[in-house]
C-alpha cells in the first residue's frame, strides 16, 4: 500500500481507503452480515488502509463501524465522517446546536473520543457562504474541544458536476478548508481545470470518491454513453472505437477496465487517497492490487486526458 499526506493535515493515508457511502453502504444494501461486515472493514486494515469515510446520512455505517472497530487502536486509522447541514426532511438550514449535536451523534456511533476529518456533506455552491457565516464556526468551536481533528466537505456532484463548490471555497476561503471530497476519474475530468491546480495551490487535501460507478465497468452502458457523446459533439466521433470503446487500455498489466479507472483516478498529484465503497472482498484486495502501482501508461493517460477532459456532466 502507498501513503500520501493529506494536503495540510499531514496525516499520512493509505492511496485506497474505504468509503461506507454509495450502492453498498458496507454491505447494508448488499445483505452482508454483521460478522461479513465486521471482516470486511478489519481486511480493509489488514490490506493497509487507513483512511475511512463514513457519514452520519450513510444508514448504520457510523454503528457498524464503531462495532466493527472496537479494540482496534484508535492511531492505527483515520477516522473522516460527515454532518448533513440541512434537514433532510424538509431541506431546512440545520442550527448550530443540531450541528454541535450532530458532532457528537456521530462520536457515541463511532464509539471514539475524536474523528479525524468531520466534513460537511454533499456542500453545493448556492448553500456556501450561509455554511461558511453560521456553521463552520461550530465545527471550529468543536475542534477546539478536540473532538474534531480537521475541517471538510464533499461536494454536491451530482448536481454541479463543474465543482462550483470546491472553486468557490478555494477561491475565497482557502485557508479554513483542511480537505474536499470531490469526484475525479477516466469519465469525469473537469476537477482537473481548476479545483485540482486550487487545492494543489493551497495545499489543500483531497479524497476521491465515486470513481468507478455503474457505466465505466458495464460494457453495454459504456458503450450507449460513447455513443452518445459523439452524437451530441461532446468528443469527437473518431476518438475512441465504438465498440469497446476502452479497451486500448487493456495491457501492461492493465487486466480490467476497473482497474485502469483506479489507476487513473490516482494518477493526479492533487489526489491523496481514492475511496473504494465495494463490499465483495474481491473486489477490494483487486482494487488495492490495481493501486500497488497507480500509474497508466503515459500514451495511454493522455488519450484519455484529450478525449474526456471536457465532459462535466454526472456520470
Amino acid at each position: 500500500m502507498q501513503y500520501r499526506t493529506l494536503g495540510k493535515t499531514g496525516l499520512k493515508v493509505s492511496l485506497v481507503s474505504l468509503g461506507s457511502g454509495g450502492p453498498s453502504k458496507l454491505g447494508q444494501n448488499t445483505g452482508l452480515s454483521g460478522n461479513e461486515q465486521d471482516s470486511l472493514v478489519r481486511s480493509c486494515l489488514e490490506l493497509g488502509i487507513n483512511l475511512i469515510d463514513t457519514s452520519e446520512q450513510y444508514g448504520d455505517s457510523e454503528t457498524i463501524l464503531g462495532r466493527s472497530l472496537k479494540g482496534t487502536p484508535r492511531d492505527s486509522y483515520v477516522m473522516a465522517t460527515k454532518c448533513a447541514y440541512k434537514n433532510a426532511d424538509t431541506g431546512i438550514f440545520r442550527t448550530p446546536e443540531e450541528i454541535a449535536a450532530s458532532v457528537d451523534g456521530s462520536l457515541s456511533r463511532l464509539g471514539v473520543n475524536y474523528i479525524d476529518l468531520m466534513q460537511f456533506h454533499v456542500l453545493n455552491s448556492a448553500d456556501y457562504f450561509h455554511v461558511v457565516d453560521h456553521l463552520y464556526p461550530v465545527l471550529k468551536k468543536e475542534q477546539e474541544k478536540g473532538k474534531i481533528g480537521f475541517i471538510g466537505f464533499s461536494e454536491h456532484y451530482v448536481g454541479e458536476p463543474d465543482h462550483r463548490a470546491v472553486v468557490l471555497a478555494l477561491r475565497t476561503h482557502p485557508e479554513i478548508w483542511d480537505t474536499v471530497m470531490l469526484k475525479y476519474g477516466i469519465l469525469n475530468q473537469f476537477a482537473a481545470r481548476e479545483a485540482l491546480p486550487l487545492a494543489i495551490e493551497n495545499n489543500v487535501g483531497v479524497i476521491n470518491m465515486a470513481v468507478i460507478r455503474e457505466k465505466l465497468p458495464n460494457p453495454e452502458l459504456l458503450r450507449a454513453q460513447i455513443k452518445l457523446w459523439k452524437q451530441n459533439g461532446t468528443i469527437s466521433p473518431n476518438s475512441v472505437p465504438d465498440e469497446n470503446p476502452l479497451d486500448w487500455l487493456l495491457h501492461d498489466g492493465v487486466d480490467t477496465i476497473v482497474n485502469a479507472g483506479y489507476k487513473f483516478a490516482a494518477d493526479h498529484s492533487a489526489i491523496h487517497t481514492v475511496l473504494t465503497g465495494t463490499s465483495s472482498l474481491r473486489h477490494l484486495k483487486a482494487n488495492v492490487k490495481a493501486l500497488e502501482d497507480p500509474i497508466l501508461p503515459e500514451n495511454d493517460k493522455n488519450r484519455l486526458i484529450k478525449v474526456f477532459r471536457d465532459v462535466s456532466e454526472y456520470i
